[in-house]
């Protein structure tokens, strides 16, 4: 029986993380270690001078450690130094919001824990959902009425498809997964492994008050229409289940090489 080290990005009171311990403590021991609050969109960043602060609480009788950090933090701290032993398998999720392409994947506070759980040498797995359109923007309870018994549903799915790779063995040539589930994601809902989609956002900020800047995402581009692509995969209503491999090493053309090496 595994053990799984549970972190996400929406922080401790996300509607999704309570669902998620219990759906994955049939697998084996869960331990969460999570935000205290949202800390989206802020990928793998480690907290360098902050001193963080961890309580050890609870959510609805599940146990966790709430950390004044981010997710690359949590991983950090429950892979080598909240506990006596290492875990397992680090899942981080599940973020309300889809993680497809790769602007998403390399801006993601959720996918950032995962990659942490890879450097720590730990197999981890990251997994996001779609926001339903009536639960966009909301927040607190209209959120959670909005969302309904979504999380629960995308718990199991999510629980199943951690079991079968904790069943059939992580890859030896994979470094990650980045899991993105459709709103209305069911058990019956199609499956398919997905490439990652390259592609870019437009600007992130508008103008706020006292003349600052405000985060506002407004668009995503894909640069490719790839038919196993995890954005059109999604887009289809289909689960994308996308093996990583961290290698970020491009070829250059033989002049431009040429030219380079002395």
């Amino acid at each position: 029986m595994p053990t799984i080290l549970i972190t996400n990005d929406d922080g401790i009171d996300s509607p999704t993380l309570v669902p998620l311990a219990r759906a994955l403590q049939r697998l084996g021991t869960v331990r969460v270690v999570v935000p205290s609050s949202e800390r989206s969109w802020i990928g793998k960043a480690i907290s360098r001078f902050d001193v963080l602060r961890v309580e050890a609480t609870k959510r609805d009788g599940v146990p966790m450690h709430a950390v004044s950090g981010t997710p690359a933090d949590c991983v950090s701290l429950g892979v080598h130094t909240l506990f006596a032993d290492r875990p397992d398998l680090v899942v981080s999720g599940i973020n309300l919001g889809l993680n497809f392409g790769l602007a998403f994947l390399l801006s993601s506070g959720t996918v950032g824990g995962a990659l942490e759980g890879w450097i720590a040498g730990v197999p981890s797995i990251a997994v996001s959902m779609a926001i339903p359109n009536d639960a966009y923007g909301l927040t607190g309870a209209q959120r959670i009425a909005a969302l309904g018994d979504r999380p629960q549903a995308a718990a199991a799915v999510s629980a199943d498809i951690v079991e079968t790779i904790v069943r059939e063995g992580f890859p030896a040539d994979t470094d990650a997964f980045s899991i993105n589930l459709p709103a209305d994601v069911t058990m019956q809902t199609e499956r398919l492994i997905a490439r990652l989609t390259r592609s870019r956002y437009g600007p992130l900020f508008v103008p706020g008050p006292d003349g600052g800047y405000l985060h506002r995402f407004q668009s995503l581009r894909a640069l490719e229409m790839l038919e196993d692509g995890d954005m059109q995969v999604v887009a289809h209503g289909v689960i994308a289940i996308t093996p990583l491999r961290l290698d970020l090493t491009g070829e250059l053309p033989h002049k431009l090489r040429a030219a380079l090496e002395r």
